[in-house]
């Protein structure tokens, strides 16, 4: 038995051999003929593949004839040319066996009407059997890779920083108590000693290794307990951490627009096929948006000169605007989609919006700091120069009232051979986001947790 895959038929040359398939059933039609055509899909590619029944199969009419969309098959058959205009290939079957059968058709969620993703949005566990959400995952598998494969050929090291943590790393906000139950009293027991939390950011552990391997990454889920219901905002979301040593602010701006380049241009190398599918049903204009990002060299601009900017266009934005003040969705977007028509890298921001580790500049009034913005999606990266003088450290920690005790080990690191250093994270579901033209980052992720919801 010689099984393959559905996306190595298109990629290779098997015309006129016997193979076999396994897959899901997408539609079933029927002919006077005494002929049955059915649609299957298998997960590794966009395309279906078209398969020949004739009423000479000895389970036609007992079970080929039932079959219903979602039904799953192995399909044994002959590879050849399609006779119809609509598909290139398609399968004469020799014998069909039914894997598992779908038991009220009536009921199944992924009918083959076209539905809303927000419907689908209900189904989490079934919604990647849809052409959107296999699409999705498909480029969603390329971009992961291409973030790896980007800086493994960098020699960057992967390290693998912990979900659990006693501090938060930004030093603010909410964030998910970690705790066991005694299940005889319902008592809250600290199996740690100490309280301790899911982390927010890998970034101070990941520092620790910068400080000795010089050129590191994390890549791993993190989590934010804020109470924000909106289209970019997840509770459970996944980040892209690098952190670089003997390095500053120009270094890992050109660093983040290089990889943000080459994660695109791989999607568009190796997703043609879904990113059609995506131009027919979410974004007609992702082709050129996306070639037209490889070729647009980011914007850089001062914060200061953005306020500036913005007051200019207040009339335009209607929204408060002063100096100090953090950068609404609208302003950013405002910036990217219409000031500049373009990518930007926003920098050196006033240190009251930053978080306690970035480095202080020499006006004492703004931090080494950059935010990266893109159209339709606002910011996507985040970074800095870490604070590496260990005085001006402390004294931050002070400043903003945090447990010096919770971070002497971070302090650690400035005493014994602090090196000047500098890194950002990148959200990865709203690269996603950006790659794919979606408008929510519920569909950017399989099971996406939000305020309120957590099924599945």
């Amino acid at each position: 038995m010689f099984v393959i895959s559905i996306y190595e038929i298109f990629s290779k040359i098997y015309i006129l051999k016997n193979i076999t398939i396994k897959g899901w059933v997408r539609s079933r039609r029927d002919s006077k003929k005494g002929l049955s055509f059915l649609s299957i899909y298998d997960g590794s590619t966009i395309n279906i593949i078209q398969v020949v029944v004739k009423n000479s199969l000895n389970n036609y009419n007992t079970e080929i004839l039932k079959l219903t969309i979602g039904c799953s098959v192995q399909i044994e058959g002959k590879l050849q040319y399609s006779h119809g205009k609509l598909q290139k290939y398609e399968i004469l079957a020799k014998n069909i066996t039914i894997l598992g059968w779908i038991e009220n058709p009536a009921l199944y969620p992924m009918s083959a009407k076209k539905h809303t993703v927000e419907y689908i949005r209900n189904f989490c566990h079934l919604r990647s059997r849809t052409n959107l959400f296999g699409s999705i995952t498909r480029i969603r598998n390329v971009i992961y890779h291409s973030l790896h494969n980007f800086l493994y050929k960098k020699n960057y090291f992967w390290i693998s920083t912990p979900i659990i943590t006693s501090i938060n790393t930004e030093g603010a906000g909410s964030m998910f108590k970690v705790s066991m139950l005694d299940s005889n009293n319902i008592k809250e027991k600290k199996f740690f000693n100490k309280n301790v939390f899911l982390t927010v950011s890998g970034q101070l552990t990941l520092e620790a290794y910068a400080c000795s391997l010089s050129n590191v990454y994390s890549f791993g889920p993190t989590f934010r307990a804020e109470n924000s219901n909106t289209k970019r905002h997840l509770s459970e979301f996944w980040m892209l951490e690098v952190e670089t040593a003997f390095s500053n602010l120009d270094n890992i701006s050109k660093l983040s627009e290089t990889l943000l380049k080459y994660t695109v241009d791989k999607v568009l190398n190796k997703c043609g096929a879904d990113l059609v599918f995506l131009q027919k049903n979410i974004d007609s204009n992702i082709f050129c948006r996306l070639n037209s990002f490889l070729s647009i060299p980011f914007v850089r601009i001062n914060y200061t000169d953005v306020i500036n900017v913005l007051l200019k266009k207040s009339y335009e934005i209607k929204e408060n605007i002063s100096w100090g003040n953090d950068l609404s969705i609208q302003q950013e977007r405002y910036l990217v989609e219409k000031y500049f028509k373009a990518p930007i890298i926003i920098q050196n921001y006033p240190k009251s919006l930053k978080a306690f580790y970035m480095r202080i500049n020499s006006d004492n009034q703004t931090v080494s700091a950059i935010d990266v913005l893109l159209p339709n999606v606002g910011e996507i990266i985040g970074g800095s120069e870490r604070e590496e003088r260990l005085c001006v450290l402390t004294q931050r920690i002070h400043e903003l009232g945090l447990n010096e005790k919770d971070y002497i080990w971070y302090q650690d690191l400035r005493k014994y051979g602090t090196v000047p250093h500098a890194g950002f994270g990148l959200g990865f579901e709203r690269l996603i986001m950006y790659i794919t033209g979606l408008k929510n980052i519920r569909e950017a992720i399989p099971f996406p947790r939000t305020v309120k919801h957590a099924d599945f």
